[in-house]
């Protein structure tokens, strides 16, 4: 008895139409708002639009690029997005602003360490880290250097600051 694989989730579809889609999109939409060709010319923009998309898939050695890049870009802009959302929930407009300019960057701060030590998390990563934070000299020698630069960076603007 055949098993029937998923059509989205087939090679066909993942390594030839939708690297295809997304360029033959990406080159639409940048010819159509340069208007690099002249106004009103979208049956040319959207044959070369097409030919590009055809010659990427083409050469699997270009669309392989496009394909790997693709995850990257989904985590990267869902994880933006969250970061951007819970950032508005803390710098967001009030009628009476109840916290000031130095809280909202202290929360922003935290908010992105939690974040970055969430993904950490979720992805695995998070005993990688504390090894190498914790359980080697390399990361000691990292945190000193990092907090001497932190402290001389506050001194520093300590002293531009209070000159004024």
């Amino acid at each position: 008895m055949a098993v029937v694989e998923p059509f989205l989730i087939s090679p066909f579809f993942l390594q030839y139409i939708l690297p295809f889609l997304l360029v033959f999109t990406l080159i639409f939409a940048i010819l159509e708002k340069t208007q690099l060709l002249g106004e009103d010319k979208k049956q040319i923009n959207s044959l070369i639009s097409i030919l590009i998309g055809l010659f990427l898939i083409a050469f699997p050695y270009a669309r392989d690029i496009v394909v790997l890049l693709m995850p990257f870009l989904a985590i990267s802009s869902v994880i933006l997005f969250v970061f951007m959302l819970l950032y508005g929930f803390i710098v967001g407009k009030t009628d009476g602003d109840i916290l000031g300019k130095w809280w909202k960057i202290a929360f922003g701060a935290i908010l992105f360490v939690g974040l970055l030590y969430f993904i950490l998390i979720i992805s695995g990563f998070d005993g990688v880290v504390w090894d190498f934070m914790f359980g080697s000299k390399r990361g000691g020698q990292l945190m000193v250097n990092g907090l001497l630069i932190v402290i001389i960076a506050g001194a520093v603007i300590a002293v531009i600051k209070g000159g004024s």
